[in-house]
Protein backbone atom coordinates (compact mmCIF):
# COMPACT_ATOMS: atom_id res chain seq x y z
CA UNK A 1 0.00 0.00 0.00
CA UNK A 2 1.66 3.13 -1.50
CA UNK A 3 0.15 5.13 1.18
CA UNK A 4 1.95 3.90 3.92
CA UNK A 5 5.08 4.47 1.55
CA UNK A 6 4.72 8.12 1.65
CA UNK A 7 4.67 8.48 5.62
CA UNK A 8 9.02 8.19 5.74
CA UNK A 9 9.00 10.64 2.34
CA UNK A 10 6.44 13.57 4.10
CA UNK A 11 9.38 13.37 7.11
CA UNK A 12 12.20 13.45 5.00
CA UNK A 13 10.92 16.28 2.80
CA UNK A 14 9.47 18.21 5.56
CA UNK A 15 12.35 18.14 7.56
CA UNK A 16 14.73 19.03 4.86
CA UNK A 17 12.13 21.88 4.35
CA UNK A 18 11.72 23.09 7.37
CA UNK A 19 15.49 23.51 8.60
CA UNK A 20 16.49 25.60 5.45
CA UNK A 21 13.66 27.29 6.46
CA UNK A 22 14.65 28.22 9.90
CA UNK A 23 18.37 28.88 8.23
CA UNK A 24 16.84 31.28 5.80
CA UNK A 25 14.98 33.15 8.58
CA UNK A 26 18.16 33.55 10.60
CA UNK A 27 19.87 34.42 7.71
CA UNK A 28 17.44 37.39 6.44
CA UNK A 29 17.02 38.73 9.51
CA UNK A 30 20.69 38.77 10.81
CA UNK A 31 20.22 36.99 13.26
CA UNK A 32 23.04 34.83 12.06
CA UNK A 33 26.28 35.58 10.50
CA UNK A 34 27.78 33.97 7.56
CA UNK A 35 30.62 36.41 7.31
CA UNK A 36 31.38 35.24 11.12
CA UNK A 37 31.70 31.24 10.10
CA UNK A 38 28.53 28.88 9.40
CA UNK A 39 25.95 28.33 11.80
CA UNK A 40 25.02 25.00 13.55
CA UNK A 41 21.11 24.56 13.11
CA UNK A 42 20.56 24.77 17.09
CA UNK A 43 22.46 27.95 16.44
CA UNK A 44 20.03 29.35 14.02
CA UNK A 45 16.71 28.34 15.76
CA UNK A 46 17.41 29.86 18.99
CA UNK A 47 16.53 33.51 18.32
CA UNK A 48 12.88 34.66 17.86
CA UNK A 49 10.80 34.71 15.58
CA UNK A 50 12.65 31.12 14.52
CA UNK A 51 12.82 29.32 16.92
CA UNK A 52 9.26 28.79 17.31
CA UNK A 53 9.19 27.49 13.70
CA UNK A 54 12.22 25.14 15.12
CA UNK A 55 10.37 24.17 18.27
CA UNK A 56 7.23 22.53 16.08
CA UNK A 57 9.20 21.65 12.88
CA UNK A 58 11.24 19.12 15.88
CA UNK A 59 8.12 18.48 17.36
CA UNK A 60 6.33 17.04 14.21
CA UNK A 61 9.28 15.12 12.67
CA UNK A 62 9.88 13.44 16.42
CA UNK A 63 5.49 12.44 16.25
CA UNK A 64 6.40 11.33 12.78
CA UNK A 65 9.92 9.41 13.43
CA UNK A 66 8.08 7.69 16.10
CA UNK A 67 5.49 6.80 13.95
CA UNK A 68 7.27 5.09 11.64
CA UNK A 69 9.90 3.62 14.25
CA UNK A 70 6.77 1.55 15.81
CA UNK A 71 5.24 0.69 11.97
CA UNK A 72 8.93 -0.69 11.04
CA UNK A 73 9.05 -2.60 14.67
CA UNK A 74 5.64 -4.14 13.73
CA UNK A 75 6.62 -4.85 10.09
CA UNK A 76 9.64 -6.70 11.21
CA UNK A 77 7.84 -8.65 13.56
CA UNK A 78 5.13 -9.74 11.33
CA UNK A 79 7.82 -10.84 8.74
CA UNK A 80 8.63 -13.67 11.71
CA UNK A 81 11.87 -11.51 13.18
CA UNK A 82 11.25 -11.76 16.70
CA UNK A 83 13.88 -11.16 18.28
CA UNK A 84 15.53 -9.12 20.91
CA UNK A 85 17.32 -6.49 18.16
CA UNK A 86 14.25 -5.34 16.78
CA UNK A 87 13.38 -4.94 20.29
CA UNK A 88 16.14 -2.75 21.08
CA UNK A 89 16.00 -1.19 17.70
CA UNK A 90 11.96 0.07 18.97
CA UNK A 91 13.72 1.70 22.53
CA UNK A 92 16.44 3.18 20.53
CA UNK A 93 14.09 4.65 18.15
CA UNK A 94 11.90 5.85 21.07
CA UNK A 95 14.31 7.65 22.78
CA UNK A 96 15.92 9.36 19.63
CA UNK A 97 12.59 10.75 18.25
CA UNK A 98 12.06 11.85 21.96
CA UNK A 99 15.33 13.68 22.15
CA UNK A 100 14.48 15.74 18.96
CA UNK A 101 11.75 16.87 20.37
CA UNK A 102 13.95 18.04 23.74
CA UNK A 103 16.55 19.88 21.28
CA UNK A 104 13.62 21.43 19.92
CA UNK A 105 12.09 22.90 22.96
CA UNK A 106 15.55 23.40 24.69
CA UNK A 107 17.25 25.56 22.50
CA UNK A 108 20.85 26.12 23.32
CA UNK A 109 20.27 29.87 24.68
CA UNK A 110 17.51 28.83 26.96
CA UNK A 111 19.44 25.48 28.46
CA UNK A 112 22.34 24.28 27.19
CA UNK A 113 22.74 21.37 29.32
CA UNK A 114 19.28 19.99 28.68
CA UNK A 115 19.81 20.98 24.52
CA UNK A 116 22.97 19.06 24.38
CA UNK A 117 21.21 16.07 26.03
CA UNK A 118 18.93 16.29 23.31
CA UNK A 119 21.21 16.07 20.69
CA UNK A 120 22.97 13.50 22.13
CA UNK A 121 19.94 11.15 21.79
CA UNK A 122 18.95 12.64 18.54
CA UNK A 123 22.10 11.95 16.61
CA UNK A 124 23.77 9.10 18.80
CA UNK A 125 21.49 7.29 19.59
CA UNK A 126 19.96 7.42 16.47
CA UNK A 127 22.57 6.55 14.43
CA UNK A 128 22.73 3.40 17.13
CA UNK A 129 19.12 2.60 15.64
CA UNK A 130 19.99 3.25 11.73
CA UNK A 131 22.87 0.35 12.43
CA UNK A 132 20.41 -1.36 13.66
CA UNK A 133 18.05 -1.55 10.99
CA UNK A 134 20.40 -2.33 8.50
CA UNK A 135 21.30 -5.50 10.32
CA UNK A 136 17.52 -6.19 10.20
CA UNK A 137 17.41 -5.10 5.90
CA UNK A 138 19.32 -8.81 6.13
CA UNK A 139 17.94 -10.74 8.80
CA UNK A 140 14.08 -10.08 8.40
CA UNK A 141 12.32 -11.71 5.43
CA UNK A 142 14.18 -11.65 1.83
CA UNK A 143 12.61 -8.77 0.00
CA UNK A 144 13.06 -7.30 -3.48
CA UNK A 145 13.85 -4.23 -2.09
CA UNK A 146 17.06 -5.20 0.08
CA UNK A 147 19.19 -4.81 -3.15
CA UNK A 148 19.72 -1.16 -2.82
CA UNK A 149 17.70 -0.64 0.68
CA UNK A 150 20.47 -2.35 2.49
CA UNK A 151 23.59 -1.00 0.49
CA UNK A 152 21.81 2.72 0.68
CA UNK A 153 21.58 2.17 4.36
CA UNK A 154 25.44 0.96 4.80
CA UNK A 155 26.29 4.08 2.48
CA UNK A 156 24.31 7.00 4.86
CA UNK A 157 24.93 5.32 8.14
CA UNK A 158 28.53 5.22 7.35
CA UNK A 159 28.81 8.85 5.80
CA UNK A 160 26.61 9.97 9.37
CA UNK A 161 29.33 8.00 11.50
CA UNK A 162 31.76 9.85 9.98
CA UNK A 163 30.04 13.08 9.90
CA UNK A 164 29.13 13.45 13.69
CA UNK A 165 32.57 12.27 14.73
CA UNK A 166 34.11 14.91 12.70
CA UNK A 167 31.42 17.49 13.85
CA UNK A 168 32.59 16.52 17.31
CA UNK A 169 36.08 16.83 16.65
CA UNK A 170 36.09 19.69 15.07
CA UNK A 171 33.77 21.71 17.47
CA UNK A 172 36.34 20.57 20.33
CA UNK A 173 39.51 21.76 18.72
CA UNK A 174 37.53 25.46 17.73
CA UNK A 175 37.08 24.56 14.01
CA UNK A 176 33.20 25.82 14.46
CA UNK A 177 31.88 26.54 10.81
CA UNK A 178 33.60 22.72 9.36
CA UNK A 179 31.97 21.23 12.48
CA UNK A 180 28.63 23.17 11.62
CA UNK A 181 28.91 21.87 8.11
CA UNK A 182 29.35 18.27 9.40
CA UNK A 183 26.04 18.63 11.39
CA UNK A 184 23.92 19.88 8.40
CA UNK A 185 25.51 17.38 6.21
CA UNK A 186 24.82 14.57 8.82
CA UNK A 187 21.20 15.91 9.20
CA UNK A 188 20.40 15.63 5.93
CA UNK A 189 21.72 11.86 5.90
CA UNK A 190 19.28 11.24 8.95
CA UNK A 191 16.49 12.67 6.52
CA UNK A 192 17.22 10.32 3.68
CA UNK A 193 17.47 7.32 6.07
CA UNK A 194 14.25 7.62 6.81
CA UNK A 195 13.18 7.99 3.33
CA UNK A 196 14.61 4.84 3.12
CA UNK A 197 11.69 3.15 4.76
CA UNK A 198 9.78 3.53 1.77
CA UNK A 199 11.20 0.55 0.26
CA UNK A 200 9.43 -1.53 3.25
CA UNK A 201 6.74 0.29 3.51
CA UNK A 202 5.03 0.22 0.23
CA UNK A 203 5.11 -3.34 1.07
CA UNK A 204 2.02 -3.18 3.98
CA UNK A 205 -1.26 -4.30 2.82
CA UNK A 206 -2.99 -3.27 5.73
CA UNK A 207 -3.41 -2.23 9.27
CA UNK A 208 -5.42 -3.40 12.46
CA UNK A 209 -6.31 -1.90 15.12
CA UNK A 210 -7.98 -3.85 18.10
CA UNK A 211 -9.99 -2.91 21.21
CA UNK A 212 -11.11 -5.36 23.36
CA UNK A 213 -13.27 -4.46 26.57
CA UNK A 214 -14.89 -7.42 28.89
CA UNK A 215 -18.37 -7.90 29.56
CA UNK A 216 -19.27 -5.29 26.70
CA UNK A 217 -21.47 -8.14 26.26
CA UNK A 218 -23.51 -10.43 27.53
CA UNK A 219 -21.97 -12.56 25.27
CA UNK A 220 -18.11 -11.49 27.27
CA UNK A 221 -17.21 -11.08 23.26
CA UNK A 222 -14.64 -8.83 22.40
CA UNK A 223 -15.00 -5.58 20.46
CA UNK A 224 -12.98 -5.48 17.85
CA UNK A 225 -12.49 -2.61 15.11
CA UNK A 226 -10.51 -3.66 11.71
CA UNK A 227 -9.83 -0.84 8.86
CA UNK A 228 -8.77 -2.78 5.89
CA UNK A 229 -6.83 -0.39 3.36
Amino acid sequence: MWAWALLPVILAVFGTVGMWTVFGIAVSNETVNLTAGFPYISTCGSYNPQSCLFSQICNICSVLALWIVIIRYQQVRDLGCVSRVNTCSIVLGFISSIGISVLGNFQQSVDMQVHLIGAFLAFYVGLAYFWIQVWLSYCAEPSHDRKWAGPSRIVFCSLCTCLILAMTVLHNIGYRSAGAICEWAAVMCFFVLFGVFTAEFRHIDFHKLHVQRKGFSKSGSDLTMEHVQ
